[in-house]
């Protein structure tokens, strides 16, 4: 029997269709092999073995019996721990979520439970998906399987490497600014961030509201699509997403779209850009070409402007969404909060409580978006700061929006820089924001992007070519990807992890 570990979730399921291999010997191959690798690399925060066991246990009856069953039967799946999954721990990365059960399924959950998947563990992640190398995570940094001194990106670095070192051969993660895209270049897989709205939000605790979305990890594209199709559709309990027909994504996946109009976004080329990563993006772009595409350079002109809007407008809802926390009923409650000096006995016990609860269960990083978060908030500095920074947004958007008028895809390097080493950039918060450069415009705009590998470095690590495309043209998005998946093979490459 071919190791399972080394399929894709289309092939598996085909093969257990055949009957040559069930689903409980795939998901027994994938925890062995999480059980040997996961002490090195960290991926998994909490892992129910017999549970997994149990259900595909239950996924081999049905099939044996005739039943119908879900488009993901039988097939392992990894969670970001951002997720809300009913009495398991749901942590967050943190501290302050350290014993956190959630009463309740997220919607992205629950549609997989009802297609049959067997979910084989929560993944680590950057302290509330705040991060960009997934080291800012209380529970310590998960690390690169192409080189275990380097790290995987974040902030859902955890279900990339789930995927990139074959522990699961699907995963999800969430999407704040790169948070799928960055990791996924940095692994060698594909990752999908999904327009916003296409895919439900309900249960995934929130970072920044307006630019929250998940999506799926992958080798491949037919299984970025299998796994979007599954979790993508309008859902009552979240109001904001789209009621759209969700399109059969893997049925069209091999028609490349009717035409190839590609646009090189011109600001993506500038400084900071490792020349190595340009060279790839750009043989990218003559692939296209030689497959028929017609090529032109476009412009988004406010793009330089993603940083600072993004760096307001996620912090800003972050620091609302996060004061929820202060150990009175949500987070992490200090045991210890007593007065040490004069000044503390003049403030009230719950307010110390508060302050002690706070100090103990948030990290360095989320502490220091709450509080830039909470300036560009406060009276007096909301409309020089936050409200400009939601003007720019509109700006952005209205780049994008031009740019469509003239091809039907963008194209450009997904992260400025292959996978740096582990504490390299921790001690520069700027330096770390400027890995989600290319990445954060297109969750301020709502359009979805998608990181492919595209190739590697002289060093062995992988590169990503970012592709975007309209508001809900997802179906765009992965049949243009798919022309290039096609035509060279960096998305069979895997690392050499024993």
């Amino acid at each position: 029997m071919i190791d399972p570990t080394r399929s894709t979730a289309v092939h598996l399921l085909a093969q257990m269709s055949s009957g040559e291999v069930s689903a409980e010997e795939i998901t027994r191959a994938y925890v062995d092999r999480a059980e040997r690798l996961n002490p090195t690399l960290n991926v998994f925060l909490h892992r129910d073995v017999q549970k997994a066991l149990d259900q595909a246990k239950a996924v081999d009856a049905r099939r044996a019996a005739g039943d119908s069953l879900g488009p993901l039967a039988g097939i392992p799946v990894a969670i970001k721990d951002v997720l809300c999954t009913l009495g398991e721990p749901t942590t967050c990365g943190s501290r302050m979520l350290k014993s956190f059960r959630p009463p309740y399924d997220a919607t992205v959950i629950s549609k997989l439970r009802a297609a049959d998947a067997v979910i084989v563990g929560k993944t680590n992640m950057d302290e509330f998906a705040m991060g960009s190398s997934t080291e800012n995570s209380a529970y310590g940094p998960t690390r690169n399987p192409w080189d275990t001194t380097r790290i995987p990106g974040g902030s859902s670095g955890g279900s990339a490497v789930a995927v990139a070192a074959d522990l699961a051969p699907i995963s999800l993660g969430s999407d704040t600014g790169g948070s799928i895209r960055q990791p996924a270049a940095l692994c060698g897989i594909v990752g999908l961030k999904p327009s916003y709205g296409r895919v439900s939000r309900y249960g995934l605790i929130a970072f920044a509201s307006s630019l929250d979305q998940v999506g799926p990890f992958s080798h491949d594209l037919a299984d970025t699509a299998l796994l979007l199709g599954v979790i993508a559709g309008r859902d009552p309990m979240d109001s904001t997403s789209v009621d759209t027909p969700v399109p059969d994504y893997l049925g069209t996946l091999d028609t490349p779209p009717p035409s190839l109009r590609v646009g090189i976004v011109r600001e993506y080329f500038g400084e900071g850009l490792d020349p190595e990563i340009e060279a790839a993006v750009r043989e990218a772009v003559r692939v296209y070409e030689a497959a028929g595409a017609t090529v032109r350079e476009v412009s988004l002109p406010h793009s330089k402007y993603g940083g600072p809007a993004y760096y307001l407008v996620a912090p800003a809802e972050c620091s609302s969404n996060l004061s929820r926390y202060d150990g009175t009923i949500f987070g992490h409650r200090a045991e210890d909060f007593s007065a040490r000096t004069p000044e503390e006995e003049s403030i009230p016990p719950l307010i110390r409580m508060m302050m002690a609860s706070r100090a103990e269960g948030f990290g360095p990083e989320v502490k220091r978006r709450i509080m830039l978060g909470t300036f560009a908030l406060s009276a007096g500095y909301a409309d020089q700061y936050y409200n400009q920074a939601l003007k720019v947004r509109r700006l952005i958007r209205n780049d994008f929006d031009n740019a469509f008028k003239d091809v039907d895809v963008l194209i450009g390097p997904t992260t400025p820089t292959a996978a740096f080493k582990l504490g390299e950039k921790t001690s520069d918060p700027l330096a770390m924001y400027l890995s989600d450069i290319y990445t954060i415009t297109t969750n301020l705009a709502g359009i979805p992007g998608l990181s492919i590998p595209c190739g590697m470095t002289k060093s062995g690590l992988p590169i990503g070519l970012q592709l975007m495309a309209p508001a809900f043209a997802e179906e765009t998005l992965l049949r243009t990807a798919r022309v290039f998946e096609k035509a060279t093979d960096w998305h069979s490459r895997r690392p050499g992890l024993s």
